[in-house]
């Protein structure tokens, strides 16, 4: 696992609304990933988890606070420091509860037609699709449109167009849950075998307690606050030992 910070945040803070109507949504988290590092923040619904990845992935801007990703300032407070759509396209691959995937295109192509926005061409685009699905175990399923697919493949598929270019933050929001248990546990596993190999900064919001053993730390959130300490409540294998 290397040392150098994927993902730090200092302060974030996200009001909603003013005067009697505000709403603290997320207060005062300061949080940092490594890179090769697979995180789990759980809590309860509403507890400022999607509020604090959204602002990570430069989807919801905080309130006040700031935002580094590989050492770079990205947000300052609501401000953006670089351009966000840009920066995310480069650095960030997002995967979502459901995947999202474009319908009437096949499994490769959902993931080539990432690439191509991403500027690659159409070639080049279609054989790193096919490496993609294949890393993650579904190359035989590329032909396929996403209603021929099960729900672990739909997200397997998902996972590989986050992937497509090579995002040293990868950021997943509850994605196993309209998944089965198995299914669920594996595309978990499929998180951590992407952060240790590909030396991605991994984090994973989710309600699903039953695969925290694949993460390497586990924090909680409660009322917009990470609770103190929760940040080492398990440790999974050391990624060297795995």
């Amino acid at each position: 696992m290397s040392n150098s910070l994927a993902i730090e945040t200092k302060l974030l803070t996200k009001i909603y609304g003013s005067g009697n109507t505000e709403v603290v949504a997320m207060r005062d988290v300061s949080l940092a990933v490594r890179r090769g590092e697979v995180v789990a923040l759980l809590g309860p619904s509403g507890s400022g988890k999607s509020t604090f990845l959204t602002a990570v992935g430069l989807i919801n801007p905080p309130t006040s606070g700031q935002i580094l990703i590989n050492g770079q300032l990205v947000m300052d407070g609501p401000r953006a420091v670089v351009d966000p759509t840009a920066f995310r396209r480069e650095h960030i691959g997002y995967i979502f509860q459901k995947s999202n995937l474009i319908p009437f295109l096949s499994a490769r192509e959902n993931v080539q037609v990432a690439l191509e926005l991403a500027g690659w061409r159409p070639g080049k685009a279609r054989q790193r699709a096919l490496e993609l699905l294949d890393y993650l175990g579904v190359a035989d399923r590329a032909g396929n449109m996403p209603a021929a697919l099960s729900g672990g493949q739909q997200q397997r598929v998902a996972v590989a167009r986050a992937l497509a270019n090579q995002p040293s933050i990868i950021l997943a929001d509850e994605p196993t849950a309209a998944l089965d248990r198995s299914r669920g546990r594996q595309v978990m596993e499929l998180f951590a075998k992407v952060a240790h190999e590909q030396n991605a900064g991994v984090i994973v919001v989710t309600h699903d307690e039953r695969t925290l053993e694949v993460f390497d730390t586990i924090y909680e959130m409660e009322d917009g606050v990470i609770r103190p300490g929760a940040g080492h409540a398990h440790h999974a294998m050391p990624a060297e030992a795995r």
